[in-house]
């Protein structure tokens, strides 16, 4: 995919170490509109590569607004992009999603923390919109640290809708969300986005009531994997090419190395760009971009990080 050359139109300080980016096109064509939930590949000015959730209304065509968070050990993304002043000049490439509004939802229960906001800021804007039954649950530690604060309680597609939840313990937030899950049924939809930690926590409350399939999640961190034990396997294109994938390679590296184009952004199994269909074969799931019930179909992979049970994967790249 071809990269956009995008301004920065307007910068907004959210909170102390958390800064909001209205992003317009150079030549001043229409950006939008995307799905909600969506996110970008953001190339800042130190060409570090990085996603971010949009989260503004995804019927907006003029521009699009990311939020960015300062991370203390960041690797040159966030902190690039605190940097950079309005009129600057950023690359972006097109909106995708993981995330999205389940169509067939009785109600939608959207869960926050920290940063976590802003890619269920896009799916309240279009709740709200289509009519549709839905609050937004927003965790923080202080109303100092509450990214988009004064949108949420003022603006009247939110201000009915939001709960703000702040400086609460860890046990106070379970009880927060244990009250939450009893309004609740098998056919409601909640969505959570936070560290990984909290959103471990919103799925342990939650899931004994809508169940695994009605969760969505948004990671914004790669999990973590244990790589002693992994030993190579073959993996076979659709197209009869057949690949060694030896223990310490991916089979995203293996396929580049051998002139194989993949789509690529993240290489972390959080973004979804290199996820392709499965045709034969038991994936060993390691990403965090599909859902629970994706992975247990089987029919899915990311091929940056994900593995094999079985001594033969056959693939075919979308």
């Amino acid at each position: 995919m071809t990269d956009t050359k995008v301004v920065v139109a307007e910068i907004v300080a959210e909170t102390p170490s958390i800064r909001s980016l209205r992003l317009v096109r150079e030549d001043g064509a229409p950006l939008g509109p995307y799905r909600a939930g969506a996110h970008i590949d953001v190339t800042g000015p130190t060409g570090v590569l990085r996603q971010y959730s949009l989260c503004g209304p995804p019927t907006e065509t003029a521009s699009l607004t990311i939020a960015v968070k300062r991370e203390p050990a960041s690797r040159g993304g966030s902190a690039a992009l605190h940097e950079v002043r309005a009129g600057d000049l950023i690359a972006i490439g097109e909106p995708r999603n993981i995330l999205t509004v389940a169509p067939d939802a009785d109600r939608h229960v959207l869960v926050a923390a920290g940063i976590g906001v802003t890619p269920l800021l896009s799916m309240a804007y279009e709740l709200h919109t289509t009519g549709a039954e839905f609050t937004l649950h927003y965790f923080t530690r202080s109303r100092a640290e509450t990214a988009f604060l004064d949108l949420l309680e003022n603006r009247a597609e939110f201000r009915d809708r939001v709960r703000l939840h702040t400086g609460c313990t860890r046990a106070e937030q379970r009880d927060a969300l244990a009250a939450v899950a009893t309004g609740l049924t098998g056919d409601s939809a909640v969505y959570t986005c936070g560290p990984a930690g909290f959103m471990d926590t919103v799925t342990e409350v939650v899931t004994p009531v809508v169940g695994i399939g009605n969760v969505h999640i948004e990671h914004f961190e790669a999990a973590e994997i244990d790589t002693s034990g992994d030993t190579g396997f073959t993996v076979e294109l659709d197209t009869g090419e057949s690949f060694e994938i030896p223990a310490d390679r991916s089979i995203l590296s293996v396929l580049e190395e051998n002139g194989i184009d993949v789509f690529k952004s993240c290489e972390e199994g959080i973004c979804g760009s290199c996820v392709s269909n499965v045709l034969e074969g038991e994936p060993d799931h390691r990403d965090n971009c599909l859902s629970v019930a994706d992975k247990a179909a089987g029919d899915q992979m990311a091929l940056c990080v994900s593995r094999s049970k079985t001594p033969k994967l056959v693939i075919e790249l979308i």
